[in-house]
């Protein structure tokens, strides 16, 4: 259980914070970048759900991705290292991917086959959803340099929660632009 009765605490005044399992790391490491751009990612889905309105199945789907990417920040700010720890640390799990893959195809379903690329933009949830998108491949871009640096783990089902998730993303901005109607698309060369 989580317990936050003091918010500061200027132990990273001096640039460096704590991991989970107490190892202080500096803010610029990688790892720390990872779940950051995690968090800022779940902040950018948390102001599209601002502008679900009426769409109650996506919003519920956006609040238990939001629980998902906390799981995801826990994960990634307690490196397996091989040593044991006097508890077990959350990790993401095969069920949570396909979950998402599960959500995916049923938004999908909705939705006519794209002619083009699509602009981000359309309605506010839409243009929220597609920032989400690129903050979370942002995120994936973080966390496989991460996995392949000498002495970092990250978990193969957290690399496909989150490249699963951008693909999530996509889709549901979509979803929100009218299933589609409203998407903005791409016109190759519309302004030489």
């Amino acid at each position: 259980m989580v317990k936050l009765n003091k918010i500061y605490t200027k132990t990273g005044d001096n640039g460096t914070t704590g991991l989970a399992a107490g190892p202080r790391r500096l803010k610029s490491d990688l790892r720390v970048e990872a779940y950051g751009t995690i968090d800022e990612a779940n902040a950018v889905i948390g102001l599209a759900r601002q502008h679900m309105g009426s769409m109650d199945t996506l919003d519920s789907m956006l609040m238990r991705i939001q629980n998902d990417l906390f799981d995801l920040g826990a994960d990634l700010s307690t490196p397996d290292t091989g040593e044991t720890l006097a508890y077990e640390p959350l990790r993401i799990i095969v069920a949570q991917v396909t979950r998402l893959e599960t959500e995916i195809d049923m938004l999908n379903a909705d939705l006519e086959p794209l002619r083009s690329f699509v602009l981000p933009g359309g309605s506010g949830a839409a243009a929220a959803l597609h920032m989400a998108r690129t903050v979370t491949r942002r995120a994936e871009r973080r966390m496989v340099e991460l996995a392949r640096m000498d002495g970092e783990t990250v978990s193969p089902p957290a690399l496909a929660y989150v490249n699963r998730l951008s693909d999530f993303l996509f889709v549901a901005a979509r979803w929100t632009n009218e299933k589609g109607q409203a998407d903005v698309l791409w016109i190759p060369g519309k302004n030489r």
